[in-house]
C-alpha cells in the first residue's frame, strides 16, 4: 500500500481533485438555475428546460474533465462505483482502487464544503439544498430501480465504446452525453446521482442521511452487472484498460504504460 502510494499518489491525487471540481459546478450550476432570485432562474420558468441546461452543464464539466490532462492522467473514474467496477473486470489493483475511493470520497467533501461555504445562504436555500440527491415523487424503490438502470447503461456503453479500436475517442463524450440526458429525464426519479462519493459530498454539508443507501448500493449493482454482462457476452480480453480515456501521452498505472 505504502509504494503504491508513493508512486502513484499523482492519479489519486487527480481523483480527488477532478471530483471536487465536479461538485463545486454542480453546486454553482445548481445555484444559478434553481435558487429563486437568481437572474437565470427568473428568466427560465420552465422546469425542463432548467433540467437540460443543467444537464448540458454538467454534462460538460464531465467531458472537460474526461479529457482533460489530469482526466487523461488517472483515466476519470471520479466514481466509487466505477473504480470497483475495473477492480471487479481485473485493471485496478487493489491498493490502486483503495486509494481512488478514499481520495475520491475526500475530494468530493472538500468541493462540497467549499461550494457550500462561497455560496452561503445560497447553497442552503430549499430549492438549492446543497443539490442533493434524494427521490423523487415516485418513492425509493423507484429511485433505487433508476439507479441501477441508468449505471448499468453508462458503464455498458463505457466498455463497449473505450474496447472499440474505431470508437474508444468518444468514450468521453458518450459518457457526458448520457450525464446530460440523466439529469433531463431522469433526475425527477432518483435525484440523478450515479456516484456514492457525489451523494456523500452533498449529504454532509445538508445532513442529508436519507435514502443515502440507494446511491451507495444501486450504483454499484448497476455497474456490477454490466461488466457482468460484458465479460459473459464478450469476454475478459476484450477489457483493454480502465481509463476513459486511454489513447494519449500520460503514464497508465493500470496497464503500465509509460509516458510518451
Amino acid at each position: 500500500m505504502i509504494e503504491a502510494l508513493r508512486r502513484h499518489w499523482p492519479e489519486y491525487l487527480i481523483e480527488g481533485v477532478c471530483l471536487g471540481l465536479f461538485m463545486v459546478s454542480a453546486f454553482t450550476f445548481g445555484t444559478i438555475l434553481e435558487h429563486p432570485d437568481s437572474p437565470f432562474h427568473r428568466a427560465i420558468p420552465n422546469t425542463m428546460l432548467r433540467r437540460v441546461l443543467m444537464g448540458l452543464a454538467m454534462g460538460s464539466t464531465a467531458i472537460a474533465i474526461i479529457y482533460s490532462p489530469w482526466g487523461k492522467q488517472s483515466g476519470a473514474h471520479i466514481n466509487p462505483a466505477t473504480t470497483l467496477t475495473f477492480l471487479r473486470l481485473g485493471k485496478v489493483k487493489k491498493s490502486d482502487a483503495a486509494f481512488y475511493i478514499a481520495f475520491q470520497f475526500l475530494g468530493g467533501l472538500l468541493g462540497a464544503l467549499a461550494a457550500s461555504t462561497a455560496l452561503s445562504a445560497w447553497a442552503s436555500h430549499p430549492s438549492v439544498n446543497y443539490v442533493v440527491t434524494a427521490p423523487g415523487r415516485a418513492g425509493a424503490i423507484a429511485a433505487f430501480g433508476a439507479e441501477i438502470l441508468i449505471t448499468f447503461i453508462l458503464m455498458s456503453v463505457i466498455l463497449h465504446v473505450s474496447n472499440n479500436s474505431r470508437l474508444h475517442k468518444f468514450t468521453g463524450l458518450c459518457a457526458g452525453a448520457l450525464v446530460a440526458a440523466y439529469i433531463t429525464f431522469e433526475a425527477p426519479i432518483s435525484g440523478m446521482s450515479m456516484n456514492p462519493a457525489r451523494s456523500f459530498a452533498s449529504a454532509v454539508p445538508a445532513h442529508h442521511w436519507t435514502d443515502l443507501w440507494i446511491y451507495f448500493t444501486a450504483p454499484l449493482i448497476g455497474m456490477l452487472s454490466a461488466a457482468e454482462f460484458f465479460l459473459r457476452t464478450k469476454g475478459p480480453a476484450h477489457v483493454l484498460c480502465a481509463k476513459l480515456h486511454h489513447d494519449n501521452s500520460k503514464r497508465c498505472i493500470f496497464c503500465g504504460k509509460p509516458a510518451s
